[in-house]
């Protein structure tokens, strides 16, 4: 029996007997087979679907959610930290499943909700799937309630399981599908990987029978800790090499995290969820009539490869962030720290910065870290977030004033979920306001974490922001996180990670609150660069610190890259000119950060003439094109970068063309780019930035390639291809 439902119409079905159930997202098609016997499954999430073409064996349909409950362990043997085969999923049976679409649904979006229940323990297992029109991508959650008697204690429960990436087994071939990951380090953010089934540990053993139907090999990555991307982004991709055809997803979660790469019966399929009990020291009891919420994930599909999915994937993430203005006019960003004055600010030293700044054509001007410290090292004395009147003899006020006179929004530094270990602000707490583990502060690299679920961090927070907003006119927090606290606090009673993630929910609700209060104030997230770059983070904040990396040459990766995970206009690259350094040099910093965000710094105060109208001239530049960059989609025409590629491009396609970074950093002195998008089209190659330098550009219209010529290394030009009309 089959049940297509329809997209014009809502319908509610409670089932005895076996349904296949297709929902449409897009250009996409989840397919999910409710039989009575047996969990919902998933057999595909796939392109184009065609409600004719199930496959007659839904032997390789997996669990559409996994269920660890007590101690309860597994079907059958699976290794430490492989979450599959839980008993309690083998028991949740079909009750209900209801589809409403965009037109009906008060919030002109698509959703389906399927409804399980455990007849042992009695929780009931509903999966919201969520569409918004305009992308191939939708949004998965899973929630539980205890309908029993008796509290219940949940150790796992997936977000989503996505299946049916290819129609043949592994070892029929091996190397078709692809997996892509992405890792994670400060300094050296957004270095995704590609990896082939067998290397990632996923390969067919020969033995497909029902008490033996998969080799148990597994490829798992994972977010530890309270820095949610410290070691690997919540991202990750397939790509199936026979169609072209790929997917993506992401966790939208600011702390732990997982997905795993997996196979049953030979086949591929990925789970994902937030914390566990056997990764993150996680679980939660849920009392009679409790509810709990998991971390949302979402997917995305496309006919174009990875690069397309990554290009629905960012149509999503614009949808779903907060609306903010300056998402759409792209400021320009003076701070003060990276290769500037690294966190030792005074009135004396910023002076003369704001005066370059304003000059060059910044729009805001961030006082970065130090200004709340009359010692140098002020590193664990944080927390009060007081002007130190030893900095600013004349009052905070005379350079913010300043700031505001010379047309630009005053800015500043705050770090507000720690207080230091010397921090006066420690007598004012109790200690049920810190992490703590056994009734014990924890303590970080000289500094104690503030726990957001207490009433007295968002009294104090609050009460921060908005005398700072009061008092000097600030309109930019830089809101920095430079600790991982690991797994969490025991403060409630809870395990350790339950605590972090009622944290990290209510971390998120007061930057809601904030927001709330101070519409335009645009909030930067930041932490140690990029270490907690993730969705919950991203659709909250305007803009995300993309590193901390100080090497302008070792940048190229990380900022060419940033987009396949940060939207362009929320991706925070440094430009940081020095005058001790090459034109060129200076150039390719200035090149790095004008197809994102421009965090301008460095020393523009000590260049000379020349480097100070390069400088200018990068922004007008920039300011010319910022208009495109809220709507046209990343591309990189040699794929996305490695991070010791001697070449490296990165662009925008829009409907104007394409706007091309182009970078050279050592190898030969040219370079071919595909183009696809402007194949067949006779095209403009327009030099924006720097226009002085030696290099040259030839368009091929008929194999939609551009060559590129740089002489020099280093060196990075910024390209306008326009086709002619």
């Amino acid at each position: 029996m089959s049940e297509l439902l329809a997209p014009a119409e809502a319908s509610t079905r409670t089932s005895t007997r076996t349904d296949h159930i297709a929902w449409r997202f897009g250009t996409g098609e989840v397919r999910l087979v409710a039989a009575a016997d047996a969990p919902v499954r998933v057999v595909s999430v796939q392109l184009d679907g065609d409600p004719s073409a199930w496959p007659a064996d839904l032997h390789h349909a997996v669990p559409l959610v996994e269920l660890a409950l007590g101690a309860e362990g597994r079907q059958g043997a699976s290794p430490h930290a492989q979450h599959r085969r839980y008993r309690p999923s083998s028991r949740l049976r079909h009750v209900r499943h209801e589809a409403v679409h965009a037109a009906v649904h008060a919030d002109g979006i698509d959703v389906l909700t399927v409804e399980q229940s455990d007849p042992e323990s009695k929780i009931v297992v509903t999966t919201r799937l969520e569409h918004r029109p305009g992308a191939s991508v939708f949004r998965a959650t899973t929630h539980l309630r205890n309908a029993g008697a008796a509290p219940v204690t949940v150790r796992y429960v997936s977000s989503f399981t996505l299946a049916g990436f290819a129609d043949q087994d592994i070892l029929d071939a091996p190397e078709r599908l692809q997996l892509h990951h992405a890792r994670n380090a400060w300094d050296a953010e957004f270095r995704w990987r590609r990896t082939s089934l067998e290397d990632a540990g996923v390969v067919d053993i020969g033995r497909v029978g029902e008490g033996n139907d998969s080799s148990l090999g597994h490829f798992g990555v994972r977010g530890y800790g309270s820095w949610s991307t410290g070691d690997h982004l919540p991202v990750g991709a397939v790509v199936d090499t026979a169609t072209g055809r790929a997917w993506t997803w992401q966790v939208e979660h600011n702390g732990p995290w997982q997905w795993e790469a997996l196979d049953r019966r030979s086949r591929l399929y990925v789970g994902m969820s937030g914390p566990t009990a056997q990764d993150h020291e996680w679980e939660v009891v849920l009392a009679p009539g409790e509810e709990f919420v998991g971390v949302p994930v979402a997917v995305a599909v496309s006919a174009d490869g990875l690069q397309g999915a990554l290009a629905e994937i960012t149509r999503y993430r614009r949808q779903v962030r907060r609306p903010h203005v300056d998402n759409t006019t792209c400021p320009v960003i003076f701070n003060d720290y990276m290769n500037c004055l690294m966190g030792d600010p005074t009135t004396e030293r910023l002076l003369p910065l704001v005066e370059s700044a304003a000059a060059a054509g910044a729009e805001y001007f961030v006082i970065d870290a130090g200004w709340y410290s009359d010692e140098p090292g002020w590193w664990d004395m944080v927390g009060e977030w007081q002007p130190a009147p030893s900095r600013f003899p004349g009052g905070l006020g005379e350079v913010t004033a300043a700031i505001t006179a010379a047309g630009m929004v005053p800015g500043l530094w705050l770090e507000p979920e720690v207080v230091g270990v010397r921090s006066p602000l420690l007598a004012r707490l109790p200690v049920e306001a810190l992490f703590c583990r056994d009734g014990v502060p924890l303590v970080e690299n000289g500094r104690h974490q503030l726990d957001f679920r207490h009433p007295a961090v968002v009294r104090h927070l609050d009460e921060t922001v908005d005398r700072l907003v009061a008092e000097f006119g600030v309109g930019y927090f830089k809101l920095d996180y430079n600790i991982n606290i690991g797994a969490g606090t025991d403060v409630d009673g809870s395990r350790p990670g339950a605590g972090l993630l009622g944290h990290n929910r209510a971390y998120s609700g007061w930057i809601d609150g904030v927001l709330d209060r101070h519409p335009g104030l645009v909030l930067e997230n930041c932490s140690s660069g990029g270490m907690r770059a993730d969705h919950a983070q991203l659709s909250r904040h305007s803009i995300q610190s993309t590193s901390d990396q100080t090497d302008p040459e070792r940048y190229v990766p990380i900022a060419a890259a940033a987009p396949a995970s940060v939207t362009p206009e929320q991706s925070a690259v440094w430009a940081y000119p020095q005058p001790e350094w090459s034109a060129d040099v200076n150039d390719l910093t200035l090149v790095n950060a004008l197809l994102s965000r421009v965090h301008l710094s460095g020393r523009i105060d000590l260049l000379d003439a020349a480097g100070r109208a390069s400088v200018r001239q990068a922004m007008d530049v920039y300011k010319g094109l910022r208009h495109r960059i809220p709507h046209a989609l990343p591309i990189w025409p040699l794929g996305l970068p490695g991070w010791y590629d001697a070449w490296c491009a990165a662009g925008l396609l829009d409907a104007e063309g394409v706007l091309l970074q182009v970078w050279r950093r050592g190898g030969d002195d040219a370079v071919v780019l595909p183009l696809p998008q402007l194949a067949g089209q006779e095209v403009d190659v327009e030099p924006l930035f720097p226009t002085h330098a030696r290099g040259t550009t030839t368009w091929s219209a008929a194999a939609g390639e551009l060559r590129v010529h740089l002489p020099d290394a280093p060196s990075a030009r910024l390209l306008r291809l326009s086709p002619r009309r």
